[in-house]
Parts: C-alpha cells; sequence; structure tokens
C-alpha cells in the first residue's frame, strides 16, 4: 500500500483554518443554521478547500487535509468561545 505524501504549509495553520470559521459563521449567521449543523458545515467546507484548493491533485491527501481542516477549525471556534466566557465571567 501506497502512503501519499502529505506536506503541511503556511496554508493550513494561518488562512484554511480562520477562512472556514469566518465562512460558516456567515453561514451560521445569514441562513440561520442550527447549532448542531454548524460542525458539519465546517467538515464540508474544509474538505472543498482541501480537495479543491490545497490538494487538487491528490484525492487522498485532500480528503485526510479536509478533515483536519473541518475539525481544527471547529476546535479553535470552541476553545476561543470558551476563553471568551470564561474571561466575561471572571470580569
Amino acid at each position: 500500500m501506497h502512503f501519499p505524501i502529505i506536506h503541511t504549509n503556511f496554508w493550513d495553520a494561518l488562512i484554511a483554518i480562520p477562512v472556514i470559521i469566518i465562512i460558516t459563521q456567515l453561514i451560521k449567521i445569514y441562513f440561520k443554521t442550527p447549532n448542531k449543523f454548524v460542525p458539519l458545515i465546517a467538515l464540508i467546507l474544509g474538505l472543498l478547500i482541501s480537495i479543491f484548493i490545497s490538494h487538487r491533485h491528490n484525492l487522498v491527501a485532500g480528503l485526510f487535509m479536509g478533515w483536519f481542516y473541518g475539525y481544527a477549525a471547529v476546535g479553535n471556534y470552541a476553545a476561543l468561545k470558551t476563553a471568551i466566557i470564561s474571561y466575561r465571567s471572571k470580569h
């Protein structure tokens, strides 16, 4: 079995994940999407960005990294939201 070579670069950490967070929040605001569907939307956006933009020549790498993009965006959003709520409750 041949595993794909997957490179993590500048795009992964500093552009793709914030873009997914922003687009997900815009979709949530404009289309009144229920909160339970937001992680699914982030996953789909991560897969689309990864497959069609950052890893367009390798489907397996696109699927693999798209999964990480989507769930990294969900995790970062949850961590930021928790930190803001915690900060507000202390002050």
